[in-house]
């Protein structure tokens, strides 16, 4: 029994020294008989395994200190509150306003997360759809997967005037937006609606609709006049408008 406390302690006081280790290099410096013998005394102490270096770091949740996103990096290795890198991937997509893409995890992790979030799919405990050029990662739930997706359409949607006025914040570009739409009668709202929904892709329809204000329909009439060549191409100025013709002399 002593034998087993003095391990034990020992165990801590070698993680409080250094941070963090492997199972061989706790084994070596425990000088335990065996293996299971190691893996015993850390699930008594309810040790933490990295989510990084495929979990071979361990440490204890009295050593790690989780930052604000529940992470805890160490010379490199990286620790995790919600668990291995599976359950990370998965928390912080669903914790997410707008979803995650492969690039984007991957630097929020600091670890490639490109077949870790294709395992979550294939699970089914993600899903993912693709916006433009790249894969979104949503929630697999239907009502948060809804929202994450008008978050990312609506960042997208301001980005492209960020990009030409990069002074402008993101609510001040959907400001422009609103009050350029003001500016314009009845079909032209519609058309332009119509446009962005094309640009937006999937779901843009319903998008357009929430960011401009307008009838989903009227959004998707707009839609379907500009790919059936419906749209008049006139000017808006009635017949007749403008100055008189100049009458020549003979």
């Amino acid at each position: 029994m002593r034998t087993q406390v003095f391990l034990t302690g020992a165990l801590q006081d070698y993680l409080g020294e250094h941070q963090m280790a492997t199972i061989a290099e706790l084994h070596d410096a425990l000088g335990a008989p065996c293996v299971r013998t190691v893996y015993r005394k850390l699930e008594v102490l309810d040790y933490v395994s990295s989510y990084s270096h495929r979990g071979q770091y361990y440490t204890l949740p009295s050593i790690a200190a989780f930052d604000a996103e529940g992470l805890w990096g160490c010379r490199a290795v990286w620790f995790s509150k919600f668990g291995n890198l599976l359950a990370t991937a998965q928390a912080f997509v669903e914790r997410s306003a707008a979803g995650h893409t492969a690039a984007e995890l991957t630097q929020a992790l600091h670890v490639q997360c490109q077949h870790t979030l294709t395992a979550l799919v294939r699970t089914q405990r993600l899903t993912r759809e693709r916006i433009q050029r790249a894969y979104v990662y949503f929630t697999s739930q239907r009502s948060g997967r809804s929202q994450q997706r008008v978050q990312r359409q609506s960042h997208r949607a301001s980005l492209s005037l960020l990009v030409e006025h990069p002074d402008l914040a993101v609510e001040e570009a959907k400001a422009a937006i609103v009050l350029f739409l003001s500016t314009l009668d009845e079909r032209q709202r519609r058309l332009y609606a119509g446009l962005e929904s094309l640009k937006t892709g999937h779901g843009g329809d319903e998008y357009i609709a929430q960011l401009f204000g307008l009838d989903r329909h009227t959004v998707a009439r707009g839609r379907a006049e500009l790919l059936s060549d419906a749209a008049p191409i006139a000017g808006v100025r009635r017949g007749g408008g403008g100055r008189p013709a100049t009458k020549k002399n003979a």
